[in-house]
C-alpha cells in the first residue's frame, strides 16, 4: 500500500486515461509498455490490459469500474465491450443512456454507488445488475457530475473540497468508507481527473503537494 506521484502523456491528468480495480488496469492503446508496468506494480495488480472506449483513449471518464464489473457508455462499439469482458472476466455493459461520460457521474467501490441525477431512476436497476451494489442518487457542492467528485476504494473516499458535511455523512454510510474532503494536482476540486485508486494503492497526478498528499493518504488509508 502507497501513494505514488505519476504523469501519463505528460499530463497529470491521468484519470482521464486509466482505470483500475484490485486486480486490472485499463490503459490506452499506444501507451508505453515500460510506463504501463510501472503503473501495473505501483497499483499491485495482476493483469493490465490495452483499450479504448468509443474509439478514444479517455477510459478513466467514460467508464465505470469496481471489482464486479465495469460500465461503458452507449457509444461504446461491439468491439470494445467484448474486449473488456473477455480481458476483465466481470460483468460488463453499456449503459442505457444518452449520457456517454458515465465515470464523471458514477463512483462505485463494491459497497455501493453514487450516481449522478442525470442518470433516470429506470437505469438504476441496471447499474446495480453490472456492478453488483446497492444505488443512491446524490449530487455533490451543487454539481451533478458525481463521478468526478468522488474518488472511493474499499478502504476509503475523496470527495470535493466544498461538499457540505451532510453529503460527506451520506457518501460514507452508502460506499461504507471513512470520507475525507480534498483535491488534486495542486488544488484541482475534480478528484477524478487525477487519481488512479484501488485497495493496493493510489497514484496521484505529478502536480500534487505536499499537504494535499497527507490528505489523500488520510482518505485512502495508504
Amino acid at each position: 500500500m502507497g501513494i505514488y506521484k505519476y504523469d501519463v502523456y505528460r499530463s497529470p491528468n491521468i484519470g482521464l486515461f486509466v482505470k483500475s480495480n484490485n486486480s486490472i488496469l485499463s490503459i490506452p492503446f499506444g501507451f508505453a509498455e515500460t510506463k504501463a508496468k510501472k503503473l501495473r506494480d505501483y497499483l499491485d495488480v495482476d493483469k493490465m490490459f490495452y483499450a479504448s472506449v468509443s474509439g478514444t483513449r479517455l477510459i478513466g471518464p467514460l467508464t465505470v469500474m469496481n471489482n464486479n464489473g465495469i460500465i461503458l457508455p452507449s457509444t461504446a462499439s461491439e468491439e470494445e465491450l467484448q474486449l473488456f469482458k473477455q480481458e476483465s472476466k466481470l460483468n460488463v455493459d453499456r449503459l442505457n443512456s444518452k449520457f456517454t461520460a458515465v465515470g464523471n457521474l458514477i463512483s462505485a467501490n463494491d459497497n455501493g454507488a453514487l450516481v449522478s441525477s442525470l442518470i433516470k431512476a429506470e437505469t438504476h436497476q441496471q447499474i446495480r445488475d453490472i456492478l453488483g451494489v446497492q444505488v443512491d442518487t446524490l449530487s455533490i457542492a451543487g454539481f451533478v457530475q458525481t463521478g468526478a467528485m468522488v474518488v472511493a476504494t474499499n478502504l476509503g473516499a475523496a470527495v470535493h473540497p466544498n461538499a457540505s458535511e451532510e453529503e460527506v455523512r451520506m457518501i460514507s454510510e452508502i460506499l461504507k468508507v471513512d470520507v475525507e474532503p480534498a483535491t488534486i494536482n495542486g488544488g484541482i476540486p475534480y478528484l477524478s481527473s487525477g487519481i488512479i485508486a484501488n485497495s493496493n494503492s493510489v497514484v496521484v497526478g505529478s502536480l500534487t503537494t505536499g499537504p494535499e498528499f497527507i490528505m489523500l493518504s488520510r482518505a485512502f488509508k495508504t
